[in-house]
């Protein structure tokens, strides 16, 4: 059963049908920072539920409390912890990163890919994180894949165009003033209605169903695990929420401890409006059951985003990479459950509600060759 903040059907309690009112078509949309949920939206979904006269029906949702103040907490200890600039962590030319054997991400995952880089004895994390004492810190997704794997989402990927062009074998098109779309996954069936019928976002932003979304979950084992403060936006924040001398000077005198400390779970989906694909705690990481996580890929590399190409790298490296070989099928409320989620976290988390650009496919010679196998 769906549960999403006070919100859709919740009018369901209210056992009577609304009367003296006009029919309202009127579709409502998610904004950043605006998650309220109005009568408007209860009385259409009260409609859509079919409640009317049927005050015992059960509907798909649960009503959860959210209201306009709580519980007090302390300052938060995260805030601020991400890097100045000018203090070793600026981007930098890649073919410095390619002298200096500084991998990238994202690279190529497809199994049997070697990278193109020797980056010495650093290897991934290939176990779980949570084993190694690390916990998520944010999540946030990309338009298209900044990852590939043959067959599952690549150049030849397909979408509905909704929100730009997925990359093919040259430079991925946008939609003016849109994110850049990286590659997309072979699901997308125009002539099927789960597909093709939008749904009302109440919490994601600028979402569309039948796209192809690569999420993140950023992992520390210096976050502030376990506490209110745990999620962060930026996510570096939470990364390095307990970063001090100590842990600066053991980074900096052996890669493999970032590499083991810091790690990134990536998952790919194609956006579906079918709840028989529903699932309702996104926010906590990866899906790890059955075909999913099932084929994983591990390596180092580093963080992403279209800030970086490849002329321009990352210093936040190197670090774990974990990523699903596999594009899975999920449904448009479990990312907007996700949202939800994320606007009831103690940080504000708004910038991360939508699709954030993906950065081009890192060259070979930009990708490390110490690709993995993962162990579930």
């Amino acid at each position: 059963m769906k549960a999403v903040r006070l919100t859709a059907a919740a009018l369901a309690i209210l056992g009577g049908c609304p009367s003296g009112e006009a029919a309202s078509s009127s579709s409502y949309t998610a904004t950043a920072g605006k998650g309220k949920t109005t009568c408007q939206h209860m009385k259409e979904a009260y409609r859509s539920e079919a409640c009317c006269g049927s005050p015992t029906k059960e509907v798909g949702f649960q009503i959860v409390p959210d209201p306009k103040s709580g519980l007090s907490l302390g300052a938060n200890p995260c805030a601020g912890k991400k890097p100045k600039d000018g203090t070793g962590f600026d981007n930098f030319p890649c073919a410095d990163a390619i002298a200096q054997a500084i991998e990238q991400s994202g690279a190529d995952v497809t199994a049997g890919f070697t990278g193109g880089m020797s980056v010495g004895k650093t290897v991934p994390n290939t176990e779980q994180y949570f084993k190694k004492g690390l916990c998520p810190v944010n999540v946030h997704w990309h338009l298209g894949t900044e990852h590939r794997s043959k067959g599952e989402y690549d150049e030849d990927g397909k979408g509905p165009m909704k929100a730009g062009t997925p990359a093919s074998a040259g430079p991925a098109r946008r939609m003016a003033g849109d994110a850049r779309y990286g590659f997309a996954c072979h699901h997308y069936n125009a002539n099927d209605a789960k597909f093709t019928t939008e749904y009302k976002w109440q919490h994601c932003v600028g979402m569309h169903v039948g796209e192809t979304y690569e999420v993140h979950w950023p992992h520390s084992a210096i976050g502030a695990c376990h506490t209110p403060h745990q999620y962060q936006y930026p996510f570096y924040d939470g990364v390095f929420c307990g970063w001090t001398q100590g842990v600066a000077d053991a980074i900096a005198a052996d890669d493999q401890v970032l590499a083991n400390a810091v790690g990134v779970q990536g998952q790919i989906f194609v956006i579906v409006n079918d709840e028989n694909y529903y699932y309702p705690d996104l926010i906590r990481g990866a899906i790890v059951d059955g075909n999913f996580w099932k084929d994983v890929a591990a390596y180092t590399g580093s963080t992403t985003g279209t800030s970086r190409s490849n002329d321009k790298c990352s210093k936040y490296t190197p670090i774990t990479w974990q990523v699903d070989r596999k594009c899975h099928l999920i449904s448009a409320s479990t990312f907007d459950k996700m949202c939800a989620d994320m606007k009831q976290q103690a940080d504000d988390m708004s910038d991360d509600l939508m699709a954030h650009g993906a950065r081009e496919l890192v060259w070979t010679n930009l990708t490390a060759s110490n690709q993995a196998a993962f162990s579930r």
